[in-house]
């Protein structure tokens, strides 16, 4: 990863996934009901994302939490 923070690993992690559906960034949060901007700053590393908004984004891959972090 380009940096060793959790937090650029895990927006690298969930940017990887929601590239491999071939969805957007607006579109995968408007499915998550996540605001978009708040998104895209959690899939560049820039924001320190809460237990709730981590359920929303696993539940929105229909994973588990623990295989949204396997890579991480």
């Amino acid at each position: 990863m380009m940096d060793g923070s959790i937090k650029s690993q895990f927006g690298k992690r969930i940017q990887t996934l929601r590239k491999q559906l071939g969805l957007s960034q607006e579109r995968f949060s408007l499915k998550i009901e996540m605001d978009r901007t708040y998104y895209a700053s959690v899939e560049n590393g820039k924001r320190n994302i809460s237990l709730e908004n981590i359920k929303k984004i696993a539940d929105g891959f229909n994973i588990s939490i623990s295989k949204l972090f396997e890579e991480i």
